[in-house]
């Protein structure tokens, strides 16, 4: 197994007070909502930290379309570690901010290669979560998030990855404080979210975060989660309701 060279150390914002019972109910009124919660298919490491580079501030309909385009254009990942910046970056045009990405693509593969000597990371399915997650961080421009779309998607590992659309939802729901980073925002939904429920919430959350709980106005009025987020009366126009009452009742009713 390769070993990281670096770690970084965790943000120090604590969790906050939210009972497992109101998130346990938000992950069931989200799948009644949106339908089965069910996670991308299982996909290779590498084309995981590929895939997830691609995602950055475009639709997953580009995102894919870049993907295919660059797996026609380049076969093996061999084939594209050794490719020429501006080819990777006329391959995955279709996804947006080319430029940016196809640099970025290289250098981790490169960085995964230099160390490992291949782009195998088959090691990854016998190491442990914090092995997983600390290597990919310490590759260049992988995130928390990043690591932890791998961890989920790629290794099927209990983990929440965070993009905008669940920051912004966990964030109005109160399950993480304001203000709150990246790195602490993983740390925190980690601590909050049961470990069985992780992948199934992000995706729930993700589907929240582009169809209810917008940026600026989000649709509190149709929102499945209203009486149990803390933000929905301040767009609502309506008193603050009884959370703590509401879970209480909640957590009555699960035993």
């Amino acid at each position: 197994m390769s070993p990281a060279r670096r770690s970084r150390a965790p943000s120090a914002t604590p969790a906050p007070d939210v009972d497992p019972a109101t998130i346990r109910e938000a992950h069931r009124r989200l799948a009644r909502r949106f339908g089965p919660l069910d996670p991308p298919s299982r996909r290779d490491p590498v084309e995981e930290l590929v895939l997830t580079v691609l995602s950055q501030n475009t639709s997953d309909v580009n995102r894919d379309r870049a993907f295919e385009a660059l797996r026609r254009r380049f076969p093996t990942w061999e084939e594209l570690a050794d490719a020429r910046v501006a080819d990777v970056a006329e391959a995955i045009r279709p996804g947006g901010l080319a430029n940016i990405k196809a640099p970025r693509i290289l250098a981790i593969l490169r960085e995964i290669r230099d160390r490992d000597g291949s782009l195998d990371l088959a090691w990854m399915r016998d190491a442990t979560d914090e092995e997983v997650e600390a290597y990919l961080t310490s590759l260049p421009g992988v995130g928390p998030k990043t690591a932890a779309c791998v961890l989920a998607f790629a290794l099927v590992r209990p983990a929440i990855p965070v993009d905008t659309h669940v920051h912004r939802a966990a964030g109005r729901l109160g399950w993480i404080p304001p203000r709150t980073d990246a790195a602490a925002a993983h740390r925190i939904l980690k601590a909050v979210v049961p470990a069985r429920v992780r992948i199934s919430m992000h995706v729930g959350l993700i589907h929240l975060g582009r169809d209810v709980c917008k940026p600026g106005r989000p649709r509190c009025e149709v929102c499945p989660l209203a009486d149990l987020c803390p933000t929905a009366p301040l767009f609502l126009g309506t008193e603050q309701p009884n959370i703590i009452g509401k879970r209480k009742g909640l957590a009555d009713r699960s035993g």
